[in-house]
């Protein structure tokens, strides 16, 4: 007998205030090299070139004002890799069948390539560190 994993959603993603916590509520702990859709990969990759996924894509990321899991404080760099996280795994019957059930703002946030590596494959450590605020001179220890 197998367990179903919880469905995750955005409303109480966002009830957690921190990146730590966003991040275990979403962590998969799957193992590298684990197939996901193996050889109907191409059908996600089809999906995600459709022009209403792109178009939705950019809601997505200004609901998360461009930060990773929507956390302030992580804003995403300019050569920073983002993606658009399904937070519960995709099956292929749903990009063939109900490929509209993926464009659900209720399912989905904006990752860091770093963040969705981690939140499938990676240990606690692989995700960012907590926000620290940089003081004038903290880079230069001779200056303090």
């Amino acid at each position: 007998m197998t367990t179903k994993e919880p469905i995750r959603t955005y409303s109480e993603l966002i009830k957690l205030k921190t990146f730590r916590e966003r991040y275990e509520y979403l962590r998969l702990r799957g193992e590298v090299g684990a197939q996901t859709f193996g050889r109907d990969r191409y059908l996600n990759q089809i999906f995600y070139h459709r022009s209403d996924w792109k178009r939705f894509r950019q809601q997505i990321l200004l609901r998360d004002n461009g930060c990773d899991l929507g956390v302030p404080g992580y804003e995403f760099g300019a050569k920073q890799t983002v993606i658009i996280h399904h937070m519960n795994p995709i099956q292929v019957e749903e990009i063939l069948e109900k490929p509209e059930l993926l464009m659900n703002p209720e399912t989905v946030i904006s990752v860091s390539l770093d963040t969705h590596n981690a939140i499938h494959y990676g240990k606690e450590l692989v995700a960012p560190t907590e926000f620290i605020e940089r003081q004038p001179n903290d880079t230069i220890p001779w200056r303090r």
